[in-house]
This record gives C-alpha cells, sequence and structure tokens, in this order.
C-alpha cells in the first residue's frame, strides 16, 4: 500500500522539467541596438559640426515620422506640416524668450499645442479627401508664414527678424559640452517617440488608423470611429511635428517665419517617400536625404543646385521605388536567393 506513492513520486522526481523557451534577438532587432550604441558613442569622438548635422537628421525623421503616421499610416495626404514645425519652433522660442521657461518643459507646450491645432484643423478636412485635402493643407503652410510677420503678433513672434533663442547647456555633472548634451536630449526624445509610435501601431487603435487607411467603408462597417480616428491621428501626427520643430529650435538657437515655408512641407513629403510610406525607421534615413543631398547639389554646383538635387531624386525613386526599407529587404532576399545550394 506504501509502495506504490512512492513509486509515482519517484517517477515524477525523474521526469525532466522542460525550461521556458527563450526567444533568440531577430536581426532586426541586433541591427536596431547595434545603431542605438553607435549613436550614443558618435559624440565622443565627432566635431561639432557634424554633431549639428546628425542632430538636424534626428529632428528631421522625426517630423517625418510625425507626417508617416498621418499619410503612411492613415491615408490622410498632407502638404502643410510645415506649419506645424514652425508652430512648435515659435512655441518653444516664445516661452524662452519671453516668459524664460526652461527648454525641457517646452517640449511638451510645444507637442500640446500642435496636437489641439492639428486636432482642431482635423475637423473641417473630415469633408475633404485626397488631393482636396491636400490642397487646404498647403493653403495652411502658406499662410503660416505671413501670419508669422503679421505686425500685430510681433511683441511675441518678432515679426520678421524671428526670436533668437539659447542653446541649453549640459547639466554639470556631465563632462560634455552643450552641442554633445544637445545631441544626447535630441537622441533621447527621438528614441522615446520612436518606441511610442511603433506601439500606437501595433495596438488596438493603430490597426483601426491602418483598417481606415485601407478601406474606410468596411472599417466603418466593423465599429470603427473614423471621424473621431482620423482627427486623433492628425492631432498626434501634429504633435510629432511640433516637437520636431521645438528641437529644430534649440539646434539651431532661432526662428524666422521665413524657415518654415512650403518648401519644408515638400521636402518632408520626399524625405516620406524616399524613407518609405509605412515605415518607422525609414524615417531616419529620410532625415539623411533632406539633410545631405541638397548641401551636395550645391557643392557641386551653386548655379544648377536644383537640377543636380531634381536628377539624384530621379535616380533614387528609379533604384529604390519602395524606399530605402524596400530596397534593403529585397537586396537581402537576393542575397538568401544566391546562397541557396
Amino acid at each position: 500500500m506504501t509502495t506504490a506513492p512512492k513509486e509515482a513520486g519517484a517517477a515524477l522526481a525523474a521526469v525532466p522539467i522542460e525550461q521556458p523557451i527563450r526567444a533568440r534577438p531577430t536581426t532586426y532587432q541586433l541591427v536596431l541596438a547595434a545603431t542605438v550604441v553607435i549613436a550614443a558613442v558618435i559624440p565622443l569622438f565627432a566635431k561639432s559640426f557634424l554633431l549639428f548635422q546628425l542632430t538636424e537628421v534626428m529632428i528631421y525623421g522625426l517630423a517625418i515620422l510625425g507626417l508617416n503616421l498621418l499619410t503612411g499610416f492613415n491615408g490622410q495626404f498632407s502638404l502643410g506640416h510645415s506649419a506645424f514645425y514652425g508652430i512648435g519652433a515659435y512655441t518653444t522660442a516664445i516661452l524662452m524668450h519671453n516668459y524664460g521657461v526652461a527648454y525641457f518643459w517646452t517640449l511638451p507646450a510645444a507637442g500640446g499645442v500642435c496636437f489641439v491645432i492639428g486636432f482642431l484643423f482635423g475637423l473641417p478636412a473630415l469633408r475633404l479627401q485626397n488631393l482636396y485635402l491636400a490642397l487646404a493643407t498647403f493653403a495652411l503652410a502658406t499662410a503660416m508664414p505671413q501670419i508669422l510677420k503679421f505686425h500685430a503678433l510681433e511683441d511675441w513672434t518678432g515679426g520678421v527678424q524671428g526670436l533668437d533663442v539659447d542653446q541649453p547647456d549640459a547639466p554639470s555633472f556631465l563632462p560634455i559640452n552643450s552641442d554633445q548634451w544637445l545631441y544626447y536630449f535630441t537622441l533621447i526624445v527621438v528614441l522615446l517617440m520612436f518606441v511610442a509610435a511603433s506601439n500606437l501601431v501595433r495596438s488596438r487603435s493603430g490597426r483601426a488608423i491602418k483598417a481606415i487607411r485601407d478601406n474606410q467603408i468596411a472599417a466603418a462597417a466593423m465599429g470603427v470611429n473614423a471621424s473621431l480616428y482620423k482627427t486623433l491621428t492628425f492631432g498626434v501626427s501634429a504633435l510629432y511635428t511640433g516637437v520636431a520643430g521645438s528641437l529644430g529650435a534649440l539646434t539651431v538657437a532661432s526662428v524666422a517665419p521665413d524657415s518654415f515655408t512650403v518648401f519644408l512641407s515638400i521636402s518632408l513629403l520626399v524625405g516620406l517617400v524616399i524613407g518609405g510610406v509605412g515605415s518607422i525607421p525609414g524615417c531616419l534615413f529620410g532625415g539623411l536625404f533632406v539633410l545631405f543631398v541638397p548641401n551636395i547639389a550645391n557643392s557641386l554646383s551653386t548655379g544648377l543646385a536644383g537640377a543636380i538635387y531634381g536628377l539624384i531624386l530621379l535616380l533614387v525613386i528609379f533604384v529604390m521605388p519602395s524606399g530605402g526599407p524596400g530596397f534593403v529587404r529585397l537586396a537581402l532576399a537576393q542575397l538568401a536567393r544566391f546562397r541557396r545550394p
């Protein structure tokens, strides 16, 4: 009677306990981690001007991400994001120059102001589709520099001359200069907002946003409130671009109305296409293109800079019709195909 339980216990003890399976990091995760490590090490060796350029790349990438959330994931076409970029930059400049607010508090303020304006602008935009929405946002981008120059707002905006912005100093406990600190500060903000955007896209709300892009009628039939999600997406998109504008004001140390023309909106759209529509990491590649390619074209020929830029753009679109990430995926697929026996 007593041997049976003992034998059963011995049998159970002899059964090996399965260890939990640990997921190995994917190639994408390894490349992403390596990129972050390299980005964190660069300021220790790079010169100030290169740090300034890389900081601008991250800022443009963040602004392109804001446009990508609206156009790439929700299907609303916009040519007016230079206005939100300018609103974010002027919010930071006004708060710091006129009211002495600390620079790190101006970022959420700029994002909040742009979210409200973007949400309110998205309400009448619900009645517009495709090219008509693009035309309305184009009008917003065209009017913004003139609004900033309006004489009744000169006490706030500085009129045609704009406003100066004091660059933040590095904390006293860090052995780095102001350029390095601004780079690290921008890197932290950009990483946090990219992670937030990635989580948003993969969430239930993100699936609803993409469903509206693919087929708004089918999404409404499944119970998705298209009007609410479209206006919220417009607000979140403006928030991202406004934070980018705030960081841009800190980096350039000044704001002026003519810095936020419709040409900036077109540049952000070009960066979106080059980086890949609907690709979050590709936004940084688009930022590289927006910053460096015009400088390369200008260095080759000042008089023909526009023509050279157009030729480079046509060549890149011909070689990478689906953007940088699509080109990388195609190259990896071809490489895997050649490796097969």
